[in-house]
């Protein structure tokens, strides 16, 4: 086995943030000892997030067996998916906020073939995976993640299931969607003109309806800049957890950019 060193393009904020999570569970718990201390652990973690390493190299990596890779990976990915926000806590925030608008949006977590993989193959992106909803700020902020369905699901009826649709009547605020949202039964989803031959007045909507749109739709970008989401190669059941886990760390992440 060869070694040699290497970076992740984090920063120390973002270090410290995760590893006062662990020494605080550790506290909860009354952890004994442990192979790692909580920074390390930390570190082990967000490596395997932000580059989606193995768990055979990082177990050479950080000196560790596999299977405390797997343990702490897990813990972490727990502890963080349970920060971030429900739905109606979310949008309660957003209208505090005095947000203009919000943007819906639906994304596909790729994953390898399962042995029972029809459920999670999807006909529009032409591969396997996990439909999962995401509601985003003007700004392309995460406000919510949804957690995930069989790829095959379609955006409208995740969004039903989820009981966006419902919260989001509620609520009331504006929601900007594509397409795949048209007959939402909401009326304050709003979704681009469907057809050929639109009149001008139609073509001029869509037009700024795409331009508001887009900076929210920069959301799911954000979430796939982390490796380990380009293409899951675990469980399909646990891309929920690990989408909200990511969340929650690219707001941060956000958030102290912002600070300076």
């Amino acid at each position: 086995m060869l070694f040699y060193r290497a970076a992740v393009d984090l920063s120390r904020p973002t270090l410290n943030y995760v590893a006062a999570i662990v020494r605080r569970h550790r506290r909860a718990i009354r952890s004994r000892w442990r192979r790692l201390d909580p920074a390390q652990q930390a570190l082990l973690v967000l490596v395997r997030l932000r580059k989606g390493e193995t768990f055979a190299q990082l177990a050479a990596g950080f000196g560790v067996s596999e299977a405390t890779v797997w343990r702490y990976v897990e813990e972490v990915v727990a502890l963080l998916s349970a920060r971030s926000p429900k739905l109606t806590a979310a949008l309660r925030q957003a209208k505090k906020d005095g947000l203009a608008h919000l943007i819906l949006d639906g994304t596909l977590i790729r994953t390898d073939r399962v042995a029972a993989d029809r459920p999670y193959f999807s006909v529009k992106h032409q591969c396997h995976g996990m439909n999962v909803q995401v509601i985003a700020a003007p700004d392309g902020r995460i406000l919510w993640t949804s957690g995930a369905m069989p790829g095959k699901t379609h955006d409208l009826t995740a969004a039903r299931v989820w009981g966006i649709l419902r919260e989001l009547e509620k609520t009331g605020l504006l929601v900007l969607a594509d397409k795949a949202y048209q007959g939402a039964e909401a009326a304050v989803v709003i979704t681009p003109y469907k057809g050929r031959n639109k009149p001008a007045s139609q073509k001029q909507a869509n037009r700024s309806h795409a331009k508001l749109r887009g900076p929210g739709e920069r959301a799911n970008a954000q979430l796939k800049s982390w490796r380990i989401l380009q293409k899951l190669r675990c469980s399909p059941g646990k891309a929920g957890h690990l989408v909200k886990a990511i969340a929650v760390l690219q707001n941060h992440r956000t958030a102290q950019a912002a600070r300076g």
